[in-house]
């Protein structure tokens, strides 16, 4: 069945290819799909190609690409840092799914970094950007001035560092620098 502007549907409901569309507001792809995340009315943009439902009760509030996110570096492998994703920048309200989300070494700035390690440790805290969603996992970039590490801590004795420049931070107790990928964000 062909979705239309103004059908009703309800979560998890077939809208339409995510060749044909781009899941937009209350919408998800999944698997080549694009599906309802919210009960509510379609909204098909044929200019931007982009399918939406738009809820009466608000809905979940469920990510899209563009986002801006906070979350926590759970881990640092070779090429990737892996990330829980707490908020959504501009919102109060709890995210609906729990997100598990990926950093790639390319995505973390738009020059070139010799290893993960001189962007991200276990346990900062950054803000990103959204490039992509499959599921409930996502795909992040770092590479604008407001993107990066926002909060980090010594990897000698956990205390909160300060910033020094857009790639190092200071630890006040240890004495020591530690490099980063810095947000303009970062929170003093």
């Amino acid at each position: 069945m062909k979705m239309e502007s103004g059908d009703f549907v309800m979560p998890g409901d077939f809208l339409s290819v995510s060749e044909q569309f781009l899941p937009g507001q209350g919408a998800y792809e999944d698997d080549g799909s694009v599906k309802s995340g919210v009960p509510g009315n379609v909204l098909i943009d044929e200019d931007e190609k982009e399918i939406s439902v738009i809820s009466k009760s608000g809905g979940p509030n469920l990510l899209k690409v563009g986002d801006i996110v906070y979350g926590e570096v759970k881990d640092v492998r070779g090429q990737r840092a892996l990330i829980t994703i707490y908020a959504k920048k501009g919102t109060r309200r709890e995210l609906a799914l729990p997100y598990m989300a990926a950093i790639h070494i390319s995505q973390v700035t738009p020059g070139y970094i010799d290893k993960l390690t001189d962007a991200f440790r276990i346990g900062d805290l950054i803000e990103a950007k959204v490039v992509k969603i499959m599921g409930d996992n996502l795909d992040l970039n770092t590479e604008d001035i407001t993107s990066g590490v926002v909060k980090a801590m010594c990897t000698r004795c956990r205390t909160f560092m300060d910033p020094c420049n857009e790639s190092e931070v200071y630890c006040p107790v240890c004495d020591r620098k530690e490099k980063r990928k810095v947000s303009k964000n970062y929170d003093y």
